[in-house]
């Protein structure tokens, strides 16, 4: 499988990092939206599934993320980031026009291509969330929760950790020791980030009504970090094209879980129904 990259910049003059899987004839074309503290290159796996049924595949790294510039774990405004996402978006029909697109977004991912599909643009095959950040597990530290909401108005890049243990991604526990041992991960979370990813999420929390694209919804019941209920109650609340799908017991990372094979089967299938 080829692979090139490529980078644009921000019209705030942050350059970023994008990564494109290279098919020679796709039958449609991926574009991954990843998850806090990551980066776009831990989905090499994923891609190259997808490669092998057909797809292209398309993704960046966020600012503040991976080989992006841009202070790590900061971003200015939700809007910032969803900038990004028209760019991603951009970059992938450029290269592949007239093709079958479909977003993939994995936790803060998640949250992101579920709030693009409202509030930019829904003109997709279809939408694949996975661990949506809708609501986290836990209530965030009042302390911290203050902390940012001053900071932001102070001083926006005010940093804090996320408090992530890589060991609630899989219940495989090298996911979490690679994870650890990644220099391209980070923990880090700005003060305008934190509460503007808050705001989103509960945007998506309290959202009800048409959804107006395909969408696939998944989860592990065993999911540490973002809520289970939170995203099910948000799937249930939605009018349209909507699939929920979750397994017992598994994680954060679908992706890289004992079911792996099983999960990305399942979002393959689902996005091959959708182009019949």
């Amino acid at each position: 499988m080829e692979a090139l990259t490529f980078n644009w910049t921000t019209k705030d003059g942050v350059p970023i990092y994008g990564r494109v899987w290279l098919h020679p004839s796709p039958v449609a074309v991926l574009s991954i939206v990843h998850g806090m503290g990551e980066h776009i290159n831990r989905y090499n796996e994923v891609a190259e599934f997808y490669h092998q049924a057909g797809f292209a595949v398309v993704g960046n790294d966020h600012r503040g993320h991976g080989q992006s510039g841009g202070k790590r774990g900061h971003a200015p405004n939700y809007e910032s980031l969803l900038d990004e996402v028209d760019h991603l978006v951009e970059e992938t029909r450029s290269r592949y026009p007239g093709l079958p697109h479909f977003l993939f977004g994995q936790s803060l991912g998640g949250n992101l291509v579920l709030n693009y599909c409202l509030r930019r643009r829904s003109d997709f095959a279809g939408i694949v969330a996975s661990s949506p950040w809708v609501q986290l597990t836990f209530k965030p530290n009042p302390v911290s929760v203050a902390a940012g909401k001053l900071m932001q108005n102070i001083y926006p890049a005010f940093l804090q950790s996320t408090g992530l243990d890589p060991d609630h991604l899989s219940t495989i526990s090298e996911v979490g020791e690679q994870y650890r041992n990644d220099p391209l991960v980070h923990d880090r979370i700005s003060a305008s980030m934190g509460m503007a990813m808050l705001k989103a999420a509960d945007d998506l929390n309290t959202y009800s009504g048409n959804f107006p694209c395909p969408l696939l919804v998944l989860h592990g019941t065993g999911d540490q970090i973002v809520s289970v209920p939170a995203a099910r109650a948000f799937a249930e609340r939605l009018e349209g094209d909507i699939t929920y799908r979750s397994w017992d017991g598994l994680y954060h990372e679908l992706h890289n879980e004992v079911n792996r094979q099983e999960v990305l089967e399942t979002t393959l299938h689902w996005m091959q129904s959708k182009l019949e």
